[in-house]
Formats: structure tokens, sequence, C-alpha cells
């Protein structure tokens, strides 16, 4: 920004119609105009600033970064070293790599897994395709089943939102039973098809199939993109696909979920329906004949 105010400037333009192109205020082409005057470029760089003079040299904090990068401490948490070696005190990790923009955070730790698939390529080749070009007169469909899902009922009332105060929740809560869900994404409309069930095996994957087939037109086909879960390939399920040839599986490679795009859409279930939901756990009495 200050070459360019000191650019326009050079070709004659007035600190007002530099002001109006730059879209900032007139005094601050001034500033850095009469800078550059001054100065030259040392005028666009900024003064130094007031304060303790800086302690920690760029020797340091290479020092520490490398340290930092390349050894773990005993007790794992890198927290603090020695500045130099004449025990002129300590520094925090996480200060010395602030200063180097190393944007370096010790505290912190990830999980990651690669797919060790053989066919990894040739199944993302075929899942990407399905998503970017999918066959005409088909439906494509994303399934899978999220298992175990509570529906938590807090033992005090939500308190809610007020302006500085976060909403807040008991800790301590009642379990309202749970269930799985089994799901199929649309993924040309975003619609999608669902089904509870108490369990998540090959029985209940079945009847899920079943479903779909009566609920997708005869006259599609059908290509669902599915992982590796063994419910998915019992001999069971094998024949049902072999009697309806509209059905053609695809799986994602092995510790590849994240390319069912279902998987985005329990996310998305889980944080704004599951994690902030307050389920009540409802009795129904059912009335039978006199007597019972």
């Amino acid at each position: 920004m200050r070459s360019r105010i000191v650019l326009e400037c050079a070709e004659g333009h007035s600190i007002m119609e530099v002001s109006r192109r730059l879209r900032i205020a007139p005094d601050t082409v001034r500033t850095w105009r009469r800078r550059f005057i001054e100065r030259g470029l040392d005028g666009l760089c900024d003064d130094p600033r007031p304060g303790v003079p800086r302690k920690i040299t760029d020797a340091d904090v290479e020092r520490v970064i490398v340290k930092t990068l390349e050894e773990t401490p005993k007790n794992a948490h890198p927290l603090v070293d020695q500045v130099d070696g004449h025990g002129h005190g300590h520094v925090s990790v996480d200060g010395v790599t602030d200063l180097a923009g190393a944007a370096l955070a010790p505290r912190r730790a990830q999980t990651f897994k690669l797919s060790t698939d053989p066919l990894f390529i040739d199944k993302v080749r075929d899942v990407v395709g399905l998503y970017l070009d999918p066959p005409e007169k088909a439906l494509v469909l994303c399934v899978d089943e999220k298992s175990q899902i509570q529906a938590l009922d807090r033992s005090q009332p939500v308190l809610p939102m007020m302006p500085g105060v976060p909403e807040r929740r008991s800790h301590d809560y009642v379990r309202a039973g749970t269930t799985t869900l089994f799901a199929a994404l649309e993924v040309a409309t975003g619609k999608v098809i669902g089904s509870l069930h108490r369990r998540h095996r090959a029985a209940e994957f079945k009847k899920f199939l079943a479903k779909l087939d009566r609920e997708v037109p005869a006259d599609l086909q059908v290509h669902l993109i599915l992982d590796n879960y063994a419910t998915h390939k019992t001999p069971d399920i094998k024949r049902w696909l072999l009697a309806r040839p509209r059905f053609h599986l695809h799986f994602t490679p092995t510790s590849a979920s994240w390319l069912n795009l279902v998987e985005r859409w329990f996310a998305e279930l889980t944080q704004k329906k599951l994690k902030r939901g307050v389920h009540l756990l409802c009795l129904c009495r059912v009335r039978g004949p006199a007597g019972s």
C-alpha cells in the first residue's frame, strides 16, 4: 500500500485523488508521501517501536525451532527451553516460534491415516468420476450407517445464550436410548433417504437396500458408493444384488471413508442436531383390551 501511494503520487495525482483511488484516508497518503520525500525507500519501513529492546537473537530462535522440530523432551511437552548456554533465563517455545513466524504449536497434535489400498487410485477415480460425471438414467447414492446415535437428555434445563455468556448445559445427562441411522445421500439433489434400526448388521442393511429399491424409480440404474464394512459384502447381500442387476456398488478405498459424501452429512447432523439437542424420553402407554 505504501509503495502504491508513492507510485500514484509520482504519476502526478493529487493527494485527494490518490486517497479515492486507493480507498484510504488523505492523511495516510500525506504521511507516506512525506516520509518517502524525506528518507527515500527507508521512509517506507516501520520506525522502531517503543518498549524493551529485543533480547532473543535470530540464532536463539533458530536453535529453539530446530530443537522443537527434531527432538522430543522427556515430558513430551516442549514448553520451555534455555535461551542461551549461559543461564540467562528461559523462553517459551511458543513465544520464540511466534517471533520467528514459524507458526509452530507444540501443545497441539493431530491424527492421520494413509490408505494402504493397492487399488487406491483406481477407486478414487471411480468414485470421483461418479460425482463429476454420473451416468445417464442413473441415480448416484452415497450410503453408510451411523451407529450408536445417542439421544441424550440433560439432567437440568439448558441455560440459553446471553450477551457475553455462551449457551450452557449440565455436564451430566440421562440416556434416552441409542439407534442406528442408515442413510443414502443423493449426490445430484442433496436429498437423503434414511432408515432407523436398532442394530447395524447385514440383515438391517438388506432391509435398507430393499427400501432404496422401492423408493428409486424402476427405470433408473442405482450406483451406491459404500465403504468396506463387512456387512456390505456378506453372501446374503451378494445374492440380493445378483437378483437386482440395476444396483451397482462402488467401494471407497480402505481407510478413505472421507470420499463418501454422506460422511459430511453425518457430521452436519451431529454438530447441528445431536450435540446441541435435548432429547426427552417419551413413555407412551398403549391402551389394550379391558383388564390388560
